[in-house]
């Protein structure tokens, strides 16, 4: 567990952002490159960086794939929500205002948090990352990456569904691939987002679409409020992007120089 907390002092009640890196990232790495907590520092939120272990899994990686490490209340999931429970307590954080995000591996286990813990969360984000329960070990896992998981019985939301079938309210989602992206099959991008529309129950066909400098933005509301926004960067390939001047803070080959800053909207949609 690691934590950036503004320099400045914190304000009362502060809110919490959850970062979750990816395979072969450290912490560190993402945050050097990131700017996310320089960003957050000057907007007083609290920064958690779970870590994943080598014991656990040689690459870094959290273990997305594996049943008993995504299963509510047991193994990684359960270690990043205690995690986010202690944080809450140390700094007498807002439980209103409580986002996570994550990249690649990292976005996969950012599912399997909101799978099993939505009421948690105000705001997500899935940057290049997999739907939940679309692989059972990591050769399914690396199957579906390189050729694009298969839609499961009952449709993609079921997963979700099936672990937490009494829940009607959903944290405001977003979804980020890139389309070079050569570790991710396209296709799994698209059923990340058929995965939280099910969900949420709302009708794919109804969106909003706007044509942006960076690539395009999908946008889907539901009149009690829920939504998912679904943005689809312009020649970025596997990675989180960041502009040019947020590039030049730190190396990490999973930080990508784009024209639009990930970690900046981010906490611009999440006030």
């Amino acid at each position: 567990m690691k934590v950036a907390v503004p320099s400045r002092g914190l304000p009362k009640n502060p809110a919490l952002v959850v970062l979750l890196h990816g395979c072969l990232q450290t912490p560190e790495s993402f945050d050097a490159a990131s700017g996310f907590s320089e960003l957050a520092g000057r907007r007083g939120v609290v920064l958690l960086y779970p870590e994943q272990t080598r014991a656990n899994n040689s690459h870094g990686c959290f273990n997305w794939f594996r049943p008993s490490a995504v299963a509510r209340d047991r193994g990684e999931v359960l270690s990043i929500v205690q995690m986010i429970e202690e944080a809450c307590r140390r700094y007498r954080v807002d439980r209103s205002r409580i986002f996570i995000a994550g990249l690649s591996a990292g976005g996969a286990m950012t599912a399997s948090v909101v799978a099993n813990y939505p009421n948690l969360f105000a705001g997500v984000a899935m940057v290049a990352g997999m739907p939940f329960g679309s692989s059972r070990d990591a050769m399914s896992a690396l199957r579906a990456m390189k050729s694009g998981a298969h839609r499961p019985l009952g449709g993609w939301g079921q997963p979700v569904k099936d672990i937490s079938p009494d829940t009607s309210s959903w944290p405001a989602i977003t979804i980020w691939p890139g389309n070079q992206d050569r570790t991710l099959n396209p296709s799994n991008a698209q059923a990340c987002v058929d995965q939280w529309l099910e969900v949420m129950d709302i009708p794919k066909d109804r969106f909003v679409q706007d044509q942006k400098t960076w690539g395009r933005l999908q946008r889907w509301r539901a009149s009690d409020g829920r939504s998912l926004a679904f943005y689809s960067i312009d020649h970025l390939g596997h990675g989180l992007p960041v502009t040019k001047r947020a590039a030049a803070r730190g190396s990490d080959p999973y930080v990508v120089e784009a024209t639009i800053s990930a970690p900046s909207e981010l906490l611009r949609l999440w006030g």
